[in-house]
């Protein structure tokens, strides 16, 4: 795939996103299981991130609950989404939150960033969203310091595939060219999320169901369109 077609991929998604980005953030919000979930995600990460205070890269924060999450627990937390909207969400919940991660614009497959910069990377539900994951896993691993961590949330949201998805606005951004360029969207199981995360040369590879999250969805339900499913956190190391 050329450049030029890459580049359209991208943009085609970073507008769906903006678009979608005031109820993507409500959805995240939802004040009545606000409070347990930053309690349950607390505790998710908290294990499977280094003692903080370390310094974190969350990719395809979106309006940065994760990232939120990782400053609450005492991280130094850089935080980078392509979509405008997100981050403008994002950065506006910062400037009233103390030790508020640093939000920007970048993209999850070529971070800009000096390798070595960090003790620990994470994301959530992103792997399924990215366009040439090989690359993107090499990149991530570069960034690390000997013996960081990689810690990544996501499940098979599609498997009988991406043009069912019901989401308004899905079918007219995510149209078959930028279906076909993304190879971990469609999968059955975790296991090939997995098997890049392997490859990519991360030692110590471990893949956690998260079955408080799978409580607290089936208690309060998931976002319209979406079904409850077990999530996985897949942990490696540099």
């Amino acid at each position: 795939m050329t450049l030029t077609q890459l580049t359209s991929v991208q943009a085609n998604m970073n507008a769906y996103w903006t678009e979608r980005a005031p109820l993507y953030d409500a959805n995240q919000q939802r004040p009545e299981r606000f409070e347990r979930d930053v309690a349950a995600w607390s505790q998710i990460w908290g294990q499977a991130l280094p003692a903080s205070p370390a310094d974190v890269l969350d990719l395809g924060t979106g309006s940065g609950f994760v990232a939120f999450v990782h400053a609450g627990n005492g991280h130094r937390v850089t935080a980078t989404d392509l979509s405008d909207g997100m981050i403008e969400i994002a950065r506006a919940r910062a400037a009233q939150t103390p030790n508020a991660p640093d939000f920007g614009i970048g993209d999850a497959v070529s971070p800009d960033f000096t390798p070595g910069s960090f003790d620990a990377i994470t994301n959530r539900y992103v792997m399924w969203t990215l366009r040439e994951p090989e690359v993107a896993l090499a990149n991530w691993r570069r960034l690390l310091r000997p013996g960081g961590t990689l810690a990544v949330v996501d499940s098979t949201w599609f498997p009988e595939g991406l043009d069912l998805n019901p989401t308004p606005g899905f079918a007219d951004w995510y149209d078959e060219h930028v279906r076909s360029a993304l190879p971990l969207a469609e999968a059955s199981t975790i296991e090939p999320t997995v098997e890049v995360v392997r490859a990519a040369g991360f030692r110590d590879v471990t893949v956690t169901p998260l079955t408080s999250i799978l409580e607290l969805d089936r208690e309060y339900g998931v976002a319209p369109g979406h079904d409850v499913q077990l999530q996985y956190l897949v942990r490696g190391t540099a």
